[in-house]
């Protein structure tokens, strides 16, 4: 949802990466729907796991709660965003995750200096 809003506001000002430290084999339908009710259509994305080389060629890493499994280098910026997983969650509840990651990507977009498009 993060990367999705965060391309979505901020279009090729940005380059965006996602991925996971455990991905799921595909993205979680309520999810989907959450995010189209956005305004967002994520239904042909496809969980990607992290890699060293990711977290490497990013200026800012922004975690959701990978803990050790994510890799650390000096000189990156990083941002836990401890947040819900919405893994089994239905729309509902997934709504609440997404209004949240919302507004900290509006929160870094202007730390970063990066009007939002929309």
């Amino acid at each position: 949802m993060a990367a999705a809003f965060l391309t979505h506001l901020a279009g090729d000002a940005v380059e965006v990466r996602s991925a996971g430290s455990v991905p799921a084999d595909s993205v979680n339908p309520a999810v989907v729907e959450a995010m189209r009710e956005a305004g967002i259509d994520i239904s042909a994305e496809v969980p990607k796991v992290l890699t060293a080389e990711a977290v490497q060629a990013s200026d800012v890493v922004i975690t959701m709660g990978c803990g050790d499994t994510c890799p650390v280098f000096p000189g990156k910026r990083y941002l836990d965003w401890p947040l819900p997983d919405p893994a089994g969650q239905d729309t509902a509840a997934v709504r609440p995750i997404r209004d949240a990651i919302h507004a900290r990507v509006l929160a870094l977009l202007a730390d970063l200096g990066v009007p939002p498009l929309s």
